[in-house]
């Protein structure tokens, strides 16, 4: 018995893959470079994007990934920029991640040609995100302050699986007991060298910072600097 579920979780995993590759081919023959931006729930994710995509000269549209709900969309649309909302209540039996499949059947919807860039915002979970590619150039994972300093080695794969790490709401920090030390020595461990920015979606400080690296990956530039 114990077998068979790995061997479903394997070939979910590998039909996820094939998607995965399909969604790539589509971006690169439109030239879009894709962000999967993930967190826990609350941690700030539409706000830094709003922040950060507000200025930015590459053209960008959102998937904006939720259970249920329009809320987040509604926010980055007065952006006036190309947002696209998916629901995985409708159809996808509310999963609390975006896998391949469900960013695929909402491709039609997104003017990809007019694009540079495509950030997808997934489903605030710390979890089921991590596993699923959707064919992205790369991962954000947002982590605020406010969650604790053990998230890294709470959840590993999220961060180990990410090229930037942004530690969100540190204008806070002098009113918790959170140790960024700490927490950096975690991220370390978990994912030696990965590039992080300490950034505040409420003050805007950071975010000039992760703008300049959405703006390298629409040009397919490294994401270092």
């Amino acid at each position: 018995m114990h077998r068979t579920k790995v061997k479903v979780a394997e070939d979910a995993l590998d039909a996820n893959t094939t998607i995965a590759n399909a969604n790539r081919a589509d971006f690169d023959r439109d030239e879009v470079s894709v962000v999967n931006f993930m967190s826990a729930p609350g941690a700030g994710k539409t706000t830094l994007l709003e922040r950060a995509l507000t200025g930015l000269e590459a053209r960008v549209g959102v998937l904006e990934g939720d259970v249920q709900g329009s809320a987040d969309a509604d926010r980055l649309s007065a952006l006036h920029l190309p947002v696209v909302q998916l629901n995985t209540d409708s159809g996808f039996g509310g999963e609390c991640h975006l896998d391949a499949n469900m960013v695929r059947s909402a491709l039609a919807d997104l003017p990809l040609a007019d694009l540079d860039l495509l950030v997808i915002e997934n489903v605030g979970n710390l979890v089921c995100p991590a596993e699923f590619k959707v064919g992205e150039d790369a991962r954000v994972m947002v982590s605020a302050v406010t969650e604790g300093e053990d998230k890294p080695l709470k959840y590993p794969l999220m961060f180990r699986t990410c090229e930037l790490v942004l530690i969100n709401k540190v204008d806070l920090l002098e009113h918790l007991d959170f140790d960024l030390d700490r927490f950096l020595y975690h991220l370390d461990a978990v994912h030696p060298g990965v590039e992080h920015m300490l950034v505040s979606a409420k003050s805007g400080e950071g975010v000039d910072g992760f703008r300049d690296w959405l703006e390298r990956i629409a040009g397919r530039a490294p994401a270092a600097a």
